[in-house]
């Protein structure tokens, strides 16, 4: 991992096999004055950039402003009919991995119309409580902002499109049956 004097953050770069598209997002915890209004974490899609290593592409992660205890990343890598979920923590200079990645397969959504999917408060720096992507792509599914009277805020949906595969995901708080 290196340091560029410019930027204020830390970058690190991973090679992806042909056929695979691999995104990552930082799992950031919500302050506690937010938390009545808010769910107790959101995700954070990392900005990258990509080349070309022949048949391989070597993407280029930023991390904005690294928390001085690290940062949890959650690593998602679409293939051909899966997804290979891994967690991972950016350490001051270094990241770590979990050692068993899961595979996850993906399912259909089938619908015959549009859908509109889980109604969530918008927040202008796109950290929110569930991601839902295109795995043909990796890219996120951006939701359709809309203002509502009842409650005077700001919310998104997201419009799925009939027959595609989706995947979805949210990071939530364990919480123990005792």
């Amino acid at each position: 991992m290196e340091e560029n004097d410019n930027l204020h953050g830390k970058y690190f770069s991973i090679t992806e096999p042909h056929g695979t598209n691999t995104v990552i997002y930082q799992v950031n915890k919500t302050e506690k004055e937010y938390l009545k209004t808010s769910p107790k974490y959101t995700v954070e899609r990392l900005e990258f950039s990509e080349e070309f290593v022949g048949k391989n592409k070597k993407k280029t992660f930023f991390v904005e402003n690294p928390a001085p205890d690290g940062n949890p990343l959650v690593f998602l890598s679409f293939g051909k009919e899966k997804v290979i979920v891994n967690m991972g923590f950016l350490d001051y200079d270094t990241i770590k991995l979990s050692k068993k990645p899961m595979p996850i397969k993906c399912q259909s959504i089938f619908n015959e119309e549009e859908t509109e999917f889980k109604e969530f408060a918008y927040t202008p720096n796109m950290k929110r409580p569930i991601s839902i992507i295109d795995p043909s792509t990796g890219e996120e599914v951006r939701p359709t902002l809309y203002f509502d009277d009842e409650t005077n805020e700001v919310k998104g949906k997201c419009k799925l499109k009939p027959n595609k595969q989706y995947f979805a995901f949210e990071i939530r708080e364990h919480k123990d049956k005792n």
